[in-house]
């Protein structure tokens, strides 16, 4: 069960944009094989967008990072679920294997209209080259923003 100390204070708000973060049962590495990481992107990329609107997002070996824009139709916590959802049931369907890969539960963040989100953007989109993954973010291929083609928009 996730939690109970990450549902404090969460709001689901039409409008307002948020970043997720959600982390592989046990912190195994599930995302490393490629098809996987390639799946959960899949199902990213199939969110409605009269429920969400993605800004950026990077799916990391053990973890996935994803800022979005709330529309309407949907709360940010049935959002999430049915996101992990759908991509537990592609990558255990592409392993021959069933059961949960996501812990219960997620971390949002709420960006306040004085963030910078591109700053934002920014730092997830950065994550494998702060965890050593690769030395140039066009070398990793699981992350997409809007704002960013490679390394010269990271400055």
């Amino acid at each position: 069960m996730a939690s109970p100390r990450l549902l404090h204070g969460r709001q689901s708000q039409v409008g307002l944009w948020y970043v997720i973060t959600t982390v592989s049962l046990g912190r195994i590495p599930v995302f490393a094989s490629a098809q996987a990481a390639q799946l959960v992107a899949e199902e990213i990329r199939r969110v409605p967008q009269n429920f969400a609107e993605s800004h950026a997002w990077v799916v990391m070996p053990d973890h996935l990072h994803w800022m979005i824009e709330l529309r309407s139709g949907i709360d940010l916590s049935r959002l999430v679920q049915g996101l992990k959802s759908r991509s537990a049931i592609a990558v255990n369907r592409s392993r021959g294997q069933s059961g949960p890969i996501w812990q219960p539960g997620f971390y949002d963040h709420q960006l306040r209209a004085d963030e910078d989100f591109r700053a934002q953007a920014r730092y997830i989109v950065a994550n494998p080259l702060r965890r050593g993954l690769v030395a140039r973010i066009e070398d990793y291929p699981h992350w997409w923003c809007r704002w960013i083609a490679g390394m010269a928009d990271l400055d």
